[in-house]
């Protein structure tokens, strides 16, 4: 699945389509806590959070990460989405909780 499939999967909104929109998201991980996120080892990783930070950005381009899906609805401040664009990192909001998000990507990758 790419990026793009996994933001209509989620109802999601692309606020920034940086680099990653187009590439194949092999691992997602859910996660409101940075420091677990930078012990994953995970090639093409999309990172699913609730946290509204211009550090998850930071982190997710530490990490290597395809891009950064925000849920629950949050709002995002503005300083957010131009750390996106100044990473090049897509960036996409969902008003999907964190759960309903993590099973409707395991759902779409993995169908009965």
């Amino acid at each position: 699945m790419t990026m793009s499939e996994v933001a209509e999967v989620l109802q999601a909104e692309v606020l920034v389509k940086g680099d990653g929109l187009l590439r194949r998201v092999g691992h997602v991980m859910a996660s409101d806590l940075m420091s677990d996120v930078l012990l994953v080892d995970e090639e093409d990783m999309l990172l699913l959070t609730s946290l509204a930070s211009d550090q998850v950005l930071r982190t997710a381009q530490i990490v290597g990460a395809v891009g950064v899906v925000v849920v629950n609805g949050k709002p995002l401040p503005s300083s957010m989405v131009n750390v996106a664009n100044d990473l090049h990192m897509t960036l996409a909001t969902s008003r999907l909780s964190k759960y309903d998000a993590c099973v409707a990507v395991h759902a779409a990758r993995h169908p009965l």
